[in-house]
This record gives C-alpha cells, structure tokens and sequence, in this order.
C-alpha cells in the first residue's frame, strides 16, 4: 500500500512519490499556507477503522529551516473522526531517542489524543504515562505497529516482541473511525509499507 497517491486527503500539506533510504514512499509535504505549529494528515481511502493492527515504516527529521523545537515528529492517526476533528495517535521524536538529555530521551514516544488530550496536558496531569523512551535515529527506517483492541492500544517498534508503549484509556472510548498518516509542519516525513489488518 501507499504505492499512489489517489484518494489521499490531506489536512495542511500535500503528498507524493518518491525514492528515499532505498524504497519507495509516500512523502508528506508541507503546505505553504499551513498554520504554525500545525499538524500535517494525509486521510487514507480506507473503511472504518475499529480494532484490529497497523503496520508501517516512517523516517521523519525536521525539516530545513524548522524551529529549534523540532523533533521530527511523525506518526498514525487512528480511530479518526471527520477529517481530524477527533483523532487517537500514536508519534515519535525520532531526535529523541538518542538524545544527551535523559528528559528528553524518554519523551521519544508519544500518545495523544486530540483536540482534547494533548501532550502537554498528558505530560502535566500523568508524567511519564502517554510517553516513553526508544531508540530512534532521525530520518532512518523505523517499523511502527499499533494494536487496537477495544479501549486499549499498544506501540511496537521495530518487530519487537514487547511494546514500547501501552494506554488502557484511548480517550475516544471503544470507538472507530479513519486512519491517517500524521506528521507536525516542522517535519520532513516519509511513509512506507502500511499494512491494515482488521481483527
């Protein structure tokens, strides 16, 4: 999947084919018009998402010129209502994860769930329970894999047998919706080999 671009909306930007780190892939681009600090989606031509597994390799960095509090930041929309109104997602902060700050290290995986469940006020009301540390290179391969299951989702990274990151609330409840590829407007991000498998 992601060989082409038709049927893909996009919120903020616009995408296209192209060759990167040796595959394949759809890139996530920025609008010129985008909001600062705004997120980028591309809303995939898929049916209603409920529970089930999402497999995909992302490869984000900030992009030239990006602020200093660029990150990289990239990932899934899941779950999703409308055309973003409502979302579930799970990023990483690919400079993160191998960052000198250890504060910083173990922010390199997030959860969010916006608009109502940001990370800033995940991170005020639960420190350490929405987010969490691995070993991410900016702008390499990285195989991401959520599992859905109800009110539940889990992280894998990749293939590994244990999740980076587990929520037992997903704050849209046991829900269904769109599934959409996410990136920040500071970011300069890469999709490849997504698989959607339904339980």
């Amino acid at each position: 999947m992601l060989a082409t671009t038709k049927g893909i909306d996009v919120i903020n930007g616009s995408v296209e084919i192209v060759d990167h780190n040796g595959r394949r892939a759809l890139r996530l681009l920025r609008a010129t018009d985008a909001p600062r600090d705004s997120s980028m989606l591309a809303i995939l031509p898929v049916e209603d998402f409920h529970n089930g597994t999402i497999e995909i390799d992302v490869a984000g960095s900030p992009r030239p010129g990006a602020d200093d509090y660029a990150r990289g930041f990239i990932g899934v929309a899941f779950r999703m209502q409308g055309r973003g109104e409502k979302t579930e997602e799970f990023y990483l902060r690919p400079t993160n994860g191998r960052a000198a700050d250890p504060d910083r290290r173990g922010h390199a995986v997030q959860y969010v769930s916006e608009p109502e469940f940001g990370w800033e006020r995940l991170r005020k009301e639960h420190p350490g329970v929405y987010e969490a540390s691995a070993d991410l290179v900016p702008d390499a391969w990285t195989r991401m894999k959520i599992v859905v299951e109800g009110t539940s989702a889990q992280l894998y990274l990749n293939d590994s047998a244990q999740p980076c990151l587990t929520v037992n609330d997903l704050k849209l409840g046991d829900s269904h919706g769109g599934i959409a590829l996410w990136s920040h407007e500071t970011t300069d991000g890469y999709f490849s080999n997504l698989k959607i498998t339904r339980n």
